[in-house]
């Protein structure tokens, strides 16, 4: 079985913030396969689907952000996996926006759902890291998270939602650099074709 969590908080206030574009690639990845509805368990909305032989659980934590080491703590523990189980998707400032990376370990880069993960968990499991800019200064990190997506990212947000789903099979298949291809020539400039 493989977890695959995405970071965001719960509620329609926060529905369309940057902080929430890990709840957006996971509606896009349910969207984009046969998933059962969504059910409230382990203070998480969950989800699961067989895919190509595996057995996929998506989960969007409904702790708040900074809580949700909690939600995915408990689901781990209750199936008895362990973090090479869990995949966790979440925004990152230090990227621009759009960009996508993969990474295994290391720190919470002051992310506080991290963070939180890295608490109760540890921190060795894989997290896809998607790109939302940074504000340009430290104080007005907080109100730019906690701000929603512009009709600017429009251009870009709804295509690298769509890549993610599309390609998530080939992360599944633990294939991550055929997966970064994938991802970036979907999302690629098109106007410079």
């Amino acid at each position: 079985m493989l977890l695959i969590a995405g970071l965001g908080n719960p509620g329609s206030h926060y529905q369309n913030n940057r902080h929430n574009i890990g709840f957006m690639a996971v509606d896009a990845i349910h969207k984009s396969f046969p998933f059962s509805s969504w059910s409230k368990k382990f203070q998480a909305e969950i989800s699961n689907c067989l895919i190509h032989g595996e057995k996929i659980l998506l989960v969007k934590p409904q702790t708040f952000m900074n809580l949700s080491g909690q939600a995915i703590s408990e689901i781990l523990q209750f199936y008895k996996l362990d973090l090479s189980n869990l995949i966790v998707i979440h925004d990152e400032l230090n990227l621009p926006a759009g960009r996508v990376r993969i990474k295994t370990g290391g720190g919470s880069n002051g992310h506080n759902g991290i963070k939180s993960i890295d608490i109760h968990c540890g921190n060795d499991y894989r997290r896809l890291r998607l790109g939302i800019g940074h504000p340009g200064s430290k104080e007005l990190v907080s109100q730019y998270v906690l701000g929603n997506f512009t009709k600017s990212d429009q251009e870009w947000l709804p295509r690298l939602l769509n890549a993610i789903a599309n390609n998530i099979v080939v992360l599944i298949k633990e294939d991550a650099n055929r997966f970064m291809n994938k991802i970036c020539l979907a999302t690629e400039n098109k106007e410079s074709q």
